[in-house]
């Protein structure tokens, strides 16, 4: 742990306005000296300088406040914890804050210090950190406490006793919020409806797709967002058939066909959509057996697929004690213009190599299954959990990652191919030399779905259903 000591430094003349920022170059020997005159000198914490590996690391960030001359009245650091890089071997979006530091002549300066902590939180949250912590001075506690972070152990750090402070990271909680907690009061109207199938039937309900009463039919639809189509139809179009294929694939299901229903401003803009889905269309395999056209309205798409399969994998079908796997394709690169949100694993791909990805659950059959939606994985869990009447524990540094991208980025994105999987420990089956396939976790009986870190501290990520519509 790093620490976070008392608000001091180098007096320095009465200050009016000031802002905080990000560093640059010329203002890091000063924020140094700052730490160096409270931490060195002042308060004896180090014996001839305050510099560690934190200040060496790359992705290290210091934020400063400075005055109307350009002059640093105070200064703070985020990093990867250096724990978390020694357990896993790479950032798995566990950051702390340290190096603290005001200048006792701009302590009265409104509030600089406070002002320092809002901005390292508000950063960490822009760079998708999912667990973001401090060790603080027992003298600061109040100071942070205030400012919404909680405490939640004491330590000796440098002689000198301090508390381990959390600030709460809400940024998975709030999108699956965003994207699935409205869902039971939505489809309440359809709930009420009595036939076997409502929802997709006794088993599959909140499911990838639906079984079809009385055949060997699952029929799945997916919407694709209209900022997406309206942005890059051709993409819009080919994932419209990536999305349906993947939900099929996930329940076991063969594909067979595609219906759209497509909305476009122009005839050319319709061209570019159609484009993108009959690319997919080729690719995957799967015909266009027909659908609707409309021109001069807003851009929108929506897919029907149908396929096929006598025994659909539920997306329920997980126990309290069942290992959580993810199988994911980690080739390609983040889809320009939407960095940190849509991973491309599936367009560099053959068209043989999608099929066969396409039919990994299918060859598994584990004992439940759900592919990586908009809610990202973490979300997909807590939906796959949900349905199957249990809680989650994801273990964070065994979840399988493309190097190229942040831990908080690839739990929350649309990650091409990917699926989340439960089975009893050790009994998983899933297998592709295209993808990886990982035990990341559990199922467990407390509700909503938490992370633990190689340190075995547990965080909130999803505090209770994903959905509201229960057991599946």
């Amino acid at each position: 742990m790093l620490d976070v000591p008392s608000l001091a430094g180098r007096s320095l003349p009465a200050v009016t306005a000031w802002t905080v920022r990000p560093a640059e170059r010329r203002h890091l020997a000063a924020y140094r000296t700052l730490r160096r005159d409270a931490f060195v000198v002042e308060q004896g914490l180090f014996a001839g300088q305050d510099r560690d590996r934190v200040d060496d690391d790359e992705r290290t960030e210091v934020l400063v406040a400075v005055d109307a001359d350009d002059r640093v009245l105070g200064g703070v650091r985020i990093a990867p914890a250096p724990a978390a890089l020694d357990a896993a071997g790479r950032d798995i979006g566990w950051w702390t804050g340290s190096r603290l530091v005001v200048a006792p002549g701009a302590r009265r300066a409104g509030g600089i210090g406070a002002a320092l902590v809002r901005a390292a939180c508000a950063r960490a949250a822009e760079l998708g950190v999912l667990r973001f912590e401090a060790t603080v001075q027992t003298r600061n506690r109040v100071l942070f406490e205030r400012l919404g972070w909680q405490a939640w152990g004491a330590h000796d750090l440098h002689g000198e006793p301090h508390v381990r402070m959390r600030w709460p990271m809400s940024g998975i909680a709030d999108l699956v919020t965003a994207t699935k907690a409205g869902l039971a009061g939505i489809l309440e109207p359809l709930r009420a409806h009595a036939g076997p199938g409502a929802l997709g039937g006794t088993g599959f309900v909140g499911d990838d797709g639906a079984p079809v009463p009385g055949t060997d039919l699952v029929a799945a639809c997916d919407a694709i967002l209209p900022a997406l189509v309206e942005r890059d139809p051709e993409w819009a179009g080919w994932c419209a058939v990536l999305v349906n294929v993947n939900d099929l694939g996930a329940m076991g299901a063969v594909p067979v066909g595609l219906t759209d229903a497509l909305g476009a401003p122009t005839a050319s803009f319709a061209r570019r959509v159609l484009n993108g889905l009959h690319s997919g269309s080729q690719a995957w395999g799967v015909p266009v057996l027909g659908g609707h056209t409309q021109l001069g309205v807003p851009p929108s798409l929506s897919v029907t697929a149908l396929g096929r399969t006598d025994r659909p994998v539920p997306g329920g079908g997980g126990r309290a004690g069942h290992a959580l796997s993810l199988t994911a394709d980690l080739s390609g690169r983040w889809r320009r213009g939407f960095e940190g949100r849509q991973w491309d694993s599936t367009s560099s791909r053959t068209s043989a190599e999608l099929r066969h990805l396409a039919d990994v659950v299918r060859a598994a059959r584990p004992h439940a299954a759900k592919d990586v939606s908009m809610a990202g994985m973490v979300g997909t869990t807590a939906m796959l959990a949900e349905a199957s009447g249990t809680g989650a524990v994801i273990d964070v540094a065994a979840v399988p990652a493309p190097p190229g991208a942040a831990t908080g980025e690839w739990l929350t994105c649309f990650p091409g191919y990917a699926v989340v999987t439960a089975d009893p420990p050790g009994a998983g089956r899933m297998s592709s030399p295209l993808a990886t396939t990982a035990e990341c976790g559990e199922l467990t009986t407390d509700p909503g779905v938490r992370l633990r870190w190689p340190d075995g501290v547990t965080t909130v990520a999803v505090p209770g259903a994903a959905t509201g519509l229960g057991p599946a």
